[in-house]
C-alpha cells in the first residue's frame, strides 16, 4: 500500500488556503498502480453479493465505473444538483470547507439493493453520509463505503459509523 501511498499527490491551499488536498489523479494516472488500486478493491468485495456500485461525483465516478467493471456489476451516479436528467431525490450537506448538495435519480435504487459506495478521499464523512441517507431514502442496503485513500485525522469513519468503511491508504 505504500506505493499507493506514496503516488498520491499533495496540493496545498486547495480548494482553499489551508487545506492540503490528496490528488488522486496522479494515481489514476499510473496505469500498474490504478490497476493495483482496483484490483484490491475488487478482491476484497467479489464474494459480498453486492447489487450496483454507487460512484460520487466526480472522482467517485472512476473509482466506482472500473470497481463496477471488476465485480460486474451496474454503477449509478450521485451527482451534483441539475446535472441528472430524470427525477430526482436531493440532499443538502456540510464539507470541511463549505456547504453542497447531492442528487441521485429516484428509480436509481430498488427497494433492498445491495449498495456499494465507492469514492476517492474520506475526509470529514460529509459528502459520504449524505449518499448513504439518499440510498437508504430510496430504500437501498448500504453494503460499505470504499475509498482509495482516508485522511484520519478529519475522522470521517465516526460520522460514517455504523456503515463500513474500506480506505486502500490513510493519511
Amino acid at each position: 500500500m505504500e506505493g499507493l501511498k506514496n503516488i498520491i499527490r499533495d496540493v496545498p491551499d486547495f480548494p482553499k488556503k489551508g487545506i492540503l488536498f490528496k490528488d488522486i489523479t496522479t494515481l489514476l494516472a499510473d496505469a500498474k498502480s490504478f490497476q493495483t488500486a482496483v484490483d484490491l478493491l475488487g478482491h476484497r468485495y467479489i464474494d459480498q453479493n453486492i447489487d450496483l456500485v454507487l460512484g460520487v461525483e466526480a472522482r467517485g465516478f472512476i473509482v466506482g465505473s472500473a470497481l463496477a467493471y471488476k465485480l460486474g456489476k451496474g454503477v449509478i451516479l450521485v451527482r451534483k444538483p441539475g446535472k441528472l436528467p430524470h427525477k430526482t431525490k436531493k440532499k443538502t450537506y456540510k464539507l470541511e470547507y463549505g456547504e453542497d448538495s447531492l442528487e441521485i435519480h429516484l428509480d436509481a435504487i430498488k427497494p433492498g439493493a445491495r449498495i456499494l459506495i465507492a469514492d476517492d478521499v474520506l475526509a470529514t464523512g460529509g459528502t459520504v453520509s449524505a449518499v448513504i441517507d439518499l440510498v437508504e431514502g430510496l430504500g437501498g442496503h448500504v453494503v460499505e463505503c470504499a475509498f482509495l485513500a482516508e485522511l484520519e485525522f478529519l475522522e470521517g469513519r465516526k460520522k460514517v459509523a455504523p456503515h463500513g468503511v474500506f480506505s486502500l491508504v490513510k493519511f
